[in-house]
């Protein structure tokens, strides 16, 4: 299992854009990824548009990027970095 924090910078959060663009990357990856956020036992399916829509994170939430599969360290690295360069509109 491989482990990594980053934090929402977008200032308008994890809205339907950046959850579309973080599925569409999670889906290019074997390993089982997990979405959670700081401060709480919630968890979402990195895989899922819905799932992490519920998670209602705003600019400054920290989450956890968790997988654990044959390419779980490349999948947590590129998610991350995705998270923290905005998506793009930072």
């Amino acid at each position: 299992m491989h482990t990594r924090q980053a934090t929402i910078v977008n200032e308008a959060g994890f809205h339907i854009r950046p959850a579309q663009l973080f599925t569409e990357k999670a889906v290019q990856f074997q390993s089982t990824i997990l979405v959670k956020p700081e401060g709480t036992t919630t968890e979402a399916n990195a895989k899922s548009i819905l799932n992490l829509m519920t998670l209602g994170l705003a600019k400054g939430s920290v989450i956890t990027i968790q997988a654990e599969g044959p390419d779980e360290k490349e999948a947590v690295d590129q998610l991350a970095e995705l998270v923290q360069s905005g998506f793009g509109e930072a």
